[in-house]
């Protein structure tokens, strides 16, 4: 049940929106909803309509909306010091700091806490320059790190990339986009062609000894583009031999959504550095970037955030990895998972507007495609609306925007799974798709 309180409506919103707020946020659905109310997995509206969250506020829900087990701690914390800023001693980030230093791979170790994911990229990089002694840094074609003006500088999705003049000293990898590959092979006789590119590159458009190589673990804006097995191994193995260092943004796919604590933890590599957000909070504004002490240990020069890991926000971060350990969320991310990406393969043997399906955990991707097999956007959009009227919220990204997106709180059932299935079966059939 939603409170009794008055909500002023979607229309009403929309209206505010145009007068108070920057054009540049949008907002999903031709009709959108007025969300007032989340238990775990479920979403309430204005008019009282439940529905199933499918995408988490991206990645963000992972232990699930206004979990109590989250909340009360915070709400305690909050009755006796919500902030005093970094500078001054607390107890809290330095427990946190440990903690994530005890469940981050390798010898990750030192954090340095700010609020956004854009602030952690942006972090990560700067340590990656003064550590290096240069600014050059490879990114991937259709990643997205983040609305700085070096965040977009690295972006590789040209919507999001709003600055007309990016930062210079920035160069491209193809990105490891098995089902539209950038470099025209195919997986099983390309030998990782799109890593062995990040070396050409290095030799032919670098200095030679590029500061830092930055990329997502799983590609979220990009369409859930998940790559090969082998592919950060042998870019970390290049990268060694030019002592450039390896950033790995786990902005979206840190903290158990892909079945393991962080998605790199998949691919067998320990990153440089790693970013995190989103999910370290639960809703509540925290992130980081970690590194191992030898790296850390060369960022001395005076640095704060002055909200970065405040008390309640660093509680917020130790009741999540209490949570996700006492209720083994990465268990329940992989077996959802291989249930949602099972379930989804059945759809595309009998729809053929899905051309592919991807993922790992509970972070993935339908790729909505016309018969020829070019992106069609517009026929994801027509599904959504459709499956947001029937109860379901889901995402949807992609460069094309045409990749249905599935990134559900990870207490998500195995009858939920069901559920959304059976009901997107049911509209791509009665849509003839």
């Amino acid at each position: 049940m939603i409170s009794e309180k008055h909500f002023i409506g979607p229309a009403a919103i929309i209206e505010k929106k145009k007068k108070y707020i920057m054009p540049c946020l949008a907002h999903f659905y031709k009709n959108p909803q007025e969300m007032v109310k989340g238990s775990m997995q479920y979403l309430w509206d204005s008019n009282g309509k439940k529905y199933l969250d499918c995408y988490a506020g991206v990645s963000v829900m992972n232990c699930g909306h206004c979990n109590p087990d989250i909340i009360q701690p915070m709400k305690a914390q909050m009755d006796e010091l919500q902030h005093v800023c970094n500078i001054y001693l607390t107890e809290n980030f330095v427990n946190l700091a440990e903690r994530l230093a005890e469940v981050t791979p390798g010898a990750l170790q030192k954090c340095f806490f700010c609020s956004t994911g854009s602030e952690a990229t942006e972090g990560a990089l700067l340590l990656a320059e003064v550590y290096n002694g240069n600014s050059e840094i490879i990114a991937l074609r259709q990643g997205l790190h983040g609305r700085t003006k070096l965040g977009m500088s690295v972006t590789g999705l040209t919507m999001w990339r709003t600055a007309p003049t990016p930062v210079g000293g920035i160069h491209f990898a193809p990105n490891p986009y098995c089902y539209r590959c950038p470099l025209g092979k195919k997986p099983d006789t390309c030998d990782l062609a799109c890593a062995n590119a990040v070396e050409d590159l290095v030799k032919t458009a670098t200095s030679g000894h590029p500061g830092a190589f930055i990329a997502e673990t799983i590609q979220g804006n990009a369409g859930i583009v998940v790559p090969p097995k082998g592919y950060f191994q042998r870019v970390k193995e290049i990268l060694a031999q030019y002592g450039t260092l390896l950033i790995i943004d786990e902005v979206q796919t840190g903290f158990a959504r892909t079945g393991k604590m962080f998605g790199i933890e998949n691919f067998d590599v320990v990153p440089d550095i790693m970013c995190m957000a989103k999910a370290l909070g639960n809703g509540a504004p925290i992130s980081c970037f970690i590194s191992t002490a030898k790296i850390a240990d060369t960022y001395t020069r005076p640095g704060a955030s002055t909200l970065g890991g405040n008390p309640v926000s660093s509680t917020a971060g130790l009741a999540v990895l209490d949570y996700i350990e006492k209720h083994d969320l990465c268990k329940n991310a992989a077996e959802r998972g291989e249930q949602l990406r099972a379930g989804l393969r059945d759809l595309q043997t009998r729809h053929g507007v899905i051309g592919d399906v991807r993922g790992l955990g509970l972070m993935d991707g339908a790729e909505f495609i016309h018969p020829d097999g070019t992106e069609a956007p517009e026929l994801l959009d027509d599904v959504l609306e459709e499956m947001k009227d029937r109860g379901y919220i889901i995402g949807k990204n992609g460069a094309g925007r045409n990749v249905m997106a599935f990134q559900p709180p990870l207490v998500i059932t195995e009858q939920n799974v069901d559920d959304v299935l059976d009901e997107l079966d049911r509209v791509l059939t009665e849509k003839h798709l």
